[in-house]
């Protein structure tokens, strides 16, 4: 039996030894620890995967001991550490690992030089060890334990350049903003735990088909339906889904190769894979399927209109995972667990290509800005050959891995009963165009990002362009990663047995020529606009155009929204809590000091040392004693 707790355990070694040696001194020591544990991690992944595909390791497998046991309520709560070897953590763990590995490979070269060189590589191991723990996890508790350790990763890693301020305040709106949707999960878990008796996700899965669940509000379906939400709005978190998503594009701030594995296969995917892996009880409440859909539908859209206007090359690719993190939610939502899997799968290796490539732009030219690049083809030809396969995988152009995925999330929304119950057939058929618009406005305004920066005249500093490409340790991942964007959607049907589906998503036969052709128009048009020239955005004079020009470049306002309506009224609403503490709650308890204070002053007088002092109040006590026995027996 192929031990599945190494997987994540050798991260976490690599995290150890590094913090403990190469921190203080050998520091070229952290990334060849890290870059050993990963492959070994990733050798180890594949072979539970060809097990569990062919059948020598049974489905379901869990190992692992107990470590609680709450015996005080009916039934008892047996809480185990335990790791879940199944088709849908098989495949996470290789597409965790595969693209973890590639990413500090490329780290080698990008991050030379940087004086936090060491701490790098260490948080990096912890990020790696999180994630594949999380991917991992047989129970729900050990889920939460190290989603919460996924966002103190990235919490460390998008603040790794600390000492620039918008780095740190990036750091914390992300922390901050993933705590709101972090409490509905923690609120799910403790009542599975109170309802169910168990967190186990095998246990779980057979109290919900029994029908042993005992809820202790609402009905049975009405109970899961909200415990499905409270699930899903810390994946929302997680996976930067509507209104949660403002996070996501100032994580930015952190290096390039930590944006590649943030946005592509680690805390990003976190909140999709949750959905997935408790799949069984959001099946078990259709509502709230339909409602995953809606906002996975409407959150790519806002982000696929965003992306088409920013001009940092960073945001237009953070808006874009928003925007395919929405379409993978919408998957999930309409029924189709594996083709949202499948895009996840696919969308790993295209977008962490294409934030490497981002990564060695930046390299060569010192900006972010799309407006200061420009003619680098021709000095960087496998980073421009490499992002244009990117590119073309993402608007889903075939044959790249993008259309096969892309087309089996359609066929699932066409094909869906959970949308149609939810908003009828015509909201189905909007949810489908919305999608279908989704495809173009991707192949917009990854064509634009792509004529910008590599095809027209050179406009950065300085007279002529001196860039060059980038060492192989960051080519050399490129080209893998290409070849994996290219050649992903062969893995479709994988994907679907592993998943227990084992016939891929169809849906009208007119349906992948119509998507390919509406992503292709959306290249097209950006051709137009950006190379031919034949119309330029800069000479908008319509003022309902520059309207919505200026507010998708300034993301709809919703930012500016939270910062002086939410963000104050939050305040606001602290400070009067913080009144009320100082003054009223605090009050009282002074208040009750104080009465005792005063009555212990009072009773000090009482203490003369005086023996005849205290024989007359005897006396007086007694007298007093007297009266009153008197008193009750006249009384009666």
């Amino acid at each position: 039996m192929i031990p599945v707790y190494l997987v994540p355990a050798l991260p976490l070694a690599a995290f150890i030894l590094i913090s403990l040696t190469s921190l203080r001194k050998r520091q070229g020591l952290a990334p060849a620890l890290l870059i050993a544990a990963l492959a070994g991690s990733l050798g180890l992944s594949i072979a539970l995967l060809v097990g569990v595909q062919s059948g020598r390791i049974a489905s379901g497998s869990q190992f692992g001991f107990t470590w609680m046991a709450v015996r005080a309520i009916d039934p008892p709560l047996i809480l185990r550490f335990s790791f879940l070897v199944d088709g849908l953590s098989a495949l996470m763990m290789v597409v965790v690992s595969a693209v973890a590995l590639l990413v500090q490979v490329y780290s080698l070269g990008y991050m030379r030089g940087d004086e936090g060189f060491g701490r790098y590589f260490a948080f990096m191991a912890l990020f790696s060890f999180a994630m594949l723990g999380l991917v991992t996890s047989g129970n729900l508790l050990q889920t939460y334990l190290c989603w919460e350790l996924v966002g103190l990763c990235s919490y460390l890693l998008i603040g790794f350049w600390y000492k620039k301020p918008e780095a740190a305040s990036a750091a914390k709106k992300a922390f901050i903003v993933t705590r709101f949707g972090d409490v509905g999960l923690l609120l799910a878990v403790l009542a599975l735990s109170y309802s169910a008796g168990t967190l186990s996700f095998t246990g779980l899965e057979r109290a919900i088909s029994a029908g042993t669940l005992t809820p202790f509000f609402f009905g049975g379906s009405a109970f899961l339906t909200v415990i499905a939400l409270l699930i899903f709005s810390g994946a929302a978190g997680k996976s930067a889904q509507f209104p949660l998503h403002v996070w996501l594009p100032d994580a930015m701030e952190g290096p390039t190769p930590v944006s590649a594995l943030i946005h592509a296969a680690t805390m990003v995917a976190a909140g999709v894979f949750l959905v997935a892996r408790t799949y069984f009880i959001f099946q078990a409440a259709p509502m709230a399927l339909g409602v995953v859909a809606l906002i996975g539908v409407f959150t790519a859209f806002l982000a696929a209109t965003i992306a088409l206007t920013q001009n940092d090359v960073k945001r237009i690719l953070a808006y874009s995972t928003i925007s395919q993190l929405g379409y993978m939610m919408l998957a999930l939502g309409a029924g189709g667990m594996a083709a949202g899997m499948f895009h996840l799968t696919t969308h790993a290796f295209f977008k962490a290509l294409l934030f490497l490539c981002a990564g060695s732009v930046i390299h060569a030219v010192h900006s972010n800005d799309i407006r200061e690049m420009g003619g680098l083809a021709r000095r960087m030809p496998i980073t421009a050959l490499t992002c244009a396969i990117g590119a073309l995988a993402l608007a889903g152009i075939p044959p790249l891995s993008g259309f096969y995925s892309k087309d089996e999330v359609l066929a699932a929304v066409q094909n869906s009963g959970y949308i149609s119950a939810l908003v009828g057939t015509g909201g189905q058929a909007v949810v489908l165009a919305l999608a279908l618009g989704v495809v173009f406005l991707t192949g917009f305004y990854m064509s634009r990002l792509w004529f910008v920066v590599f095809t027209r005249e050179w406009h950065g500093h300085g007279e002529s362009c001196t860039a060059h490409e980038s060492p192989f340790s960051m080519t050399g991942p490129l080209v893998l990663l290409a070849a994996l964007a290219a050649g992903a959607g062969l893995f479709g049907h994988p994907v679907g047995t592993l998943l227990g589906d084992a016939s891929p998503e169809s849906g009208a036969t007119w349906l992948p020529a119509v998507s390919a052709l509406i992503g292709a128009s959306g290249i097209w048009l950006a051709w137009l606009v950006y190379w031919v020239r034949a119309y330029v955005p800069g000479k908008v004079k319509s003022p309902f155009a520059l309207a919505l020009y200026r507010g998708s470049q300034n993301n709809w306002y919703i930012d500016a929204f939270y910062t002086r309506v939410v963000a104050r009224l939050v305040l606001g609403t602290a400070a009067v809590v913080a009144w009320v503490d100082r003054h009223v709650v605090n009050g009282m308890v002074d208040g009750v000091g104080w009465l005792a204070g005063r009555a212990g002053a009072w009773l000090r007088r009482t203490e003369t040392g005086q023996l005849q002092w205290y024989a007359y109040v005897m006396v007086g006590g007694a007298v007093v004693l007297a009266l009153l026995l008197s008193t009750l027996v006249v009384s009666r």
